[in-house]
């Protein structure tokens, strides 16, 4: 008996009509649930139960139904067989069968186009003679990273949000920041007397790298530019009081 294949089956509609034209419109449809169970399912047993439950018809329709479709089959070791399917069902299985070594063998041209080795073939000669596995090489478009990580720790008594304000600053100047940037710093800062979370936000404010103190000591005052502003007016070394209005 043929081995089950897909699950389409060939009918031949003009020999189907030529052989079936004594049939009822329920005979009809109990024959061909035969052949699709039968397509499916291998020859179906000689049992009217069973043959009932597979045609859909109650026992009494299946024992009148039973005459007229038993002559399309012959019984074989308890089963109901048609020569037509079998040579059907063993025509279907070869082109499955002829399918599937076509699929395999135009993946296997595909895979060995230009005799390029398979994997296991290739991996023993890309090994090295002592074992170890090579190491690979760098691509060329690769570019060596120029990122600069940050080792310098906040320095104490300054906060975060001026520290990172800094850093971003150096950052955009293409300025390293190392812990001799930041002791200069603080010995400027302390030469002008300020602390250095106030040097660090100057720095962020004045767009500074670097301090000084001597920076400090050459900005003017607003006093001295209050001053300076009244001499342009009056021209004169007269004594301003000069009024901030806030």
């Amino acid at each position: 008996m043929a081995n089950k294949v897909d699950i389409w089956m060939p009918l031949y509609v003009a020999d189907y009509l030529s052989a079936t034209s004594r049939l009822t419109t329920e005979q009809h449809g109990a024959y061909l649930l035969l052949l699709m169970d039968y397509w499916k399912n291998g020859a179906p047993p000689d049992n009217d139960a069973v043959l009932a439950q597979i045609t859909r018809l109650s026992p009494d329709a299946w024992s009148n139904a039973r005459s007229m479709l038993e002559g399309f089959f012959q019984l074989s070791s308890g089963h109901w067989v048609q020569t037509r399917v079998e040579s059907e069902m063993q025509k279907a299985n070869h082109n499955k069968q002829s399918n599937s070594k076509r699929g395999k063998a135009g993946a296997n041209a595909r895979w060995n186009k230009n005799n390029a080795p398979s994997m296991l073939q290739a991996m023993p000669e890309q090994c090295s003679a002592d074992g170890t596995s090579p190491s690979p090489s760098p691509s060329p478009s690769s570019k060596p990273s120029t990122i600069q990580k940050n080792t310098v720790a906040p320095p104490e008594g300054v906060t975060e949000m001026v520290w990172q304000d800094w850093l971003k600053l150096r950052k955009a100047k293409k300025a390293a920041v190392t812990q001799t940037a930041i002791d200069g710093i603080q010995r400027e800062a302390d030469k002008a007397a300020v602390s250095l979370q106030t040097a660090l936000s100057i720095c962020c404010a004045r767009g500074w790298t670097g301090f000084k103190a001597e920076w400090m000591q050459s900005q003017p005052s607003q006093q001295d530019k209050n001053m300076g502003a009244a001499r342009a007016i009056f021209g004169d070394e007269r004594n301003f009081n000069v009024l901030k209005i806030t």
